[in-house]
């Protein structure tokens, strides 16, 4: 079985891949503090609820976006599932064409996307990833990472409004009844939620036009549902989309 990892900012997205199957997926909170061990305890419970153990797993795959944690994603592989990881980075084979000025500068993540994505719908595409950062990428029809566009995360932005404004409460990003908030709370989710929802559907209609107009949409990340319900922009939801690029990319590398 594939054991792969994607330790982004906020979440680290598990997946256990029989052949082509996602047998299980879990996601964890990032937390750089943690040791190898600590995590490890983490993972020994979570196999454990799906019937599984260390033994099962006889290789694995990790993408991630916070440098300090491969060494210990890779030391946790090594000692308790003992197998050696391929590490997602320069040099890594992912069917996948960078298109821009500076390859170096785009994420495993989004790369990894990118190849899920052209792979499950063809192109041309565009792919938004609702994470620490929203990020919404555009892939050929050949299959090539054209680039793309990065804003704020929706959890960050919510945070910064509660942090920088005085009198404005924290707030559960949950979709508010009306657009217009009769208290503070629901103006607060309104903005933020409806607010979301018009920058994905301005930018996604820029793209698709110097894309050819005919571009399909596929929404993965933590918070996509609470946005993609509220929108007909989005053709496709994948909440395990990192995970399948990585199950494809280890194919290629083997």
């Amino acid at each position: 079985m594939l054991l792969a990892i994607d330790i982004g900012n906020t979440n680290i997205a598990v997946g256990i891949f029989e052949n082509e199957e996602l047998r299980a997926a879990w996601r964890l909170g990032t937390d750089v503090h943690k040791l190898e061990d600590e995590y490890a305890s983490v993972f020994l419970n979570l196999l454990s609820l799906k019937g599984l153990a260390f033994a099962d797993i006889d290789c694995a795959i990790i993408s991630s976006s916070v440098p300090p944690l491969v060494t210990v994603f890779e030391g946790l592989c090594q000692r308790y599932f003992e197998v050696s990881p391929m590490i997602v980075g320069p040099g890594t084979k992912t069917g996948v064409r960078i298109s821009i000025e500076n390859p170096r500068e785009v994420g495993a993540d989004r790369v990894v996307n990118a190849a899920a994505g052209h792979r499950l719908y063809g192109g041309p595409l565009i792919v938004i990833d609702f994470g620490t950062a929203t990020t919404l990428d555009a892939v050929s029809e050949e299959g090539d990472y054209l680039g793309g566009a990065i804003a704020p995360g929706i959890g960050i932005s919510a945070e910064a409004l509660f942090e920088h404004a005085a009198k404005l409460p924290r707030v559960e990003l949950i979709r508010p009844q009306k657009a217009i908030g009769r208290n503070s709370v629901s103006a607060m989710q309104s903005g933020i939620i409806f607010g979301y929802v018009g920058l994905i559907e301005g930018i996604v209609v820029r793209m698709r036009k110097e894309l050819g107009g005919t571009a399909k949409v596929i929404a993965t990340g933590g918070l996509a549902d609470v946005i993609c319900r509220e929108t007909d922009i989005v053709d496709a939801l994948e909440p395990d989309l990192t995970l399948v690029g990585l199950r494809l990319v280890h194919e290629l590398n083997r």
